[in-house]
């Protein structure tokens, strides 16, 4: 197992503030600083997929972090685009997979430079490139110590879920307990008591949240970041989630003209803020519409061309049935609705909803505020 067990010796400056601080304080004169750590971590001979090492600043956490395992690689940031700092020999379905994996699903957001990110982007742009390393295990310190505390917790749940998905191994250190329960460590380790303890997967913490109608002027603060355009017909039905009080998902519902059916209603535009991607937030609130659009005789579909959205919708057949996988789909403009489209650009699907329809007519009636349709 690792053991623990080496000194830090830093040579102290004999200057004259420095004898008038010993003075000050009272200070026993020393020209060496010496730190000592020992202790052992039994993390061999069992299989474990997420380590953290936690605890107050200056308890030795970077420290162990590069004596047993290097610390962390340092990562060079400087080209036009986020996708263009990745190394060369990766393809870009990898790149794609672990930037939506990480919550970093704001497609614009991957051609700018990582200099103009929010904070939240660039931590989960460096999550991406770092759990695309061949190292094992992949280490990180301060981890989430420059986010606001629900970016790390959202960005911790999405990371183990990536690590334990493709069998890596991942050591995070943090000064915040409060990851724990999103990041799920199957070990932790405390530097200032060399406490170690093992830990089973539990559910992360509940997220409160709500679905309601809201006005088409909720769109803007969400439109700068779907991955088609920032266009949303002004006849859409709008429909807003908020998490923990705080707007987090919006979706604008079409009625789609059909050439054999008068009943669809179709998804036009969905779209989850950059600080709650990664927790499903967008499926609840389609789920939600579906099952209320269903009960008034409506037929609920989605035209996804994101290909995170796809698979999000093709783990869930026993609620998402696919009509049409389609080729690839380029947008073309149009004056009656705003997915139109032509063969040729990216890959699309169509999916609809085939999930339990509400239990109370009126309570979907009132939810979605639209007729119910009429054979």
């Amino acid at each position: 197992m690792p053991t623990i067990g080496f000194v830090n010796e830093t040579a102290l400056a004999r200057s004259f503030r420095v004898r008038m601080l010993e003075a000050l304080f009272d200070v026993p004169p020393a020209d060496v600083a010496r730190i000592e750590y020992k202790g052992e971590l039994p993390i061999e001979g069992w299989d474990w997929h997420v380590g953290l090492i936690v605890g107050p600043s200056g308890c030795g956490k970077s420290s162990i972090l590069r004596e047993l395992w290097g610390g962390p690689e340092t990562l060079a940031w400087g080209a036009p685009s986020v996708i263009d700092d990745f190394p060369e020999d990766l393809e870009m379905a990898d790149i794609s997979d672990v930037c939506q994996s990480v919550g970093f699903n704001t497609i614009p957001a991957w051609m700018r430079p990582y200099r103009v990110l929010s904070n939240g982007e660039q931590f989960r742009a460096e999550l991406a490139r770092r759990l695309l390393s061949a190292r094992s295990p992949i280490v990180i310190d301060e981890f989430t110590s420059v986010v606001d505390r629900q970016v790390a917790q959202i960005g911790a749940h999405a990371v183990q879920k990536f690590v334990r998905r493709e069998k890596k191994q991942f050591i995070a250190a943090s000064c915040h307990y409060d990851i724990i329960p999103w990041l799920q460590p199957d070990w932790t380790f405390e530097p200032a008591t060399m406490k170690f303890t093992r830990r089973s997967l539990r559910r992360r913490p509940p997220i409160d949240v709500e679905i309601s109608r809201c006005d088409i002027a909720e769109w803007p603060q969400f439109a700068p970041f779907h991955y088609m355009s920032n266009e949303l017909h002004r006849a859409a039905t709008c429909f807003l989630l908020r998490a923990e009080g705080r707007p987090a998902s919006f979706c604008g519902v079409l009625h789609r003209p059909h050439p054999t059916a008068e009943n669809i209603k179709g998804i036009s535009r969905v779209v989850t803020l950059p600080d709650w991607q990664g927790l499903g937030l967008a499926m609840i609130l389609m789920e939600k519409l579906g099952a209320a659009y269903k009960t008034l005789g409506w037929r609920f579909r989605n035209y996804p061309a994101h290909p995170a959205l796809i698979r999000s919708h093709e783990k869930r057949p026993e609620v998402w049935g696919m009509t049409k996988r389609g080729g690839t789909y380029s947008p073309v403009r149009s004056n009656h609705s705003s997915v139109q489209g032509r063969i040729g650009g990216r890959p699309c699907a169509v999916f609809e909803y085939t999930g339990p329809a509400m239990d109370d007519l009126g309570a979907a009636f009132e939810f979605l505020r639209v007729p119910a349709f009429r054979r």
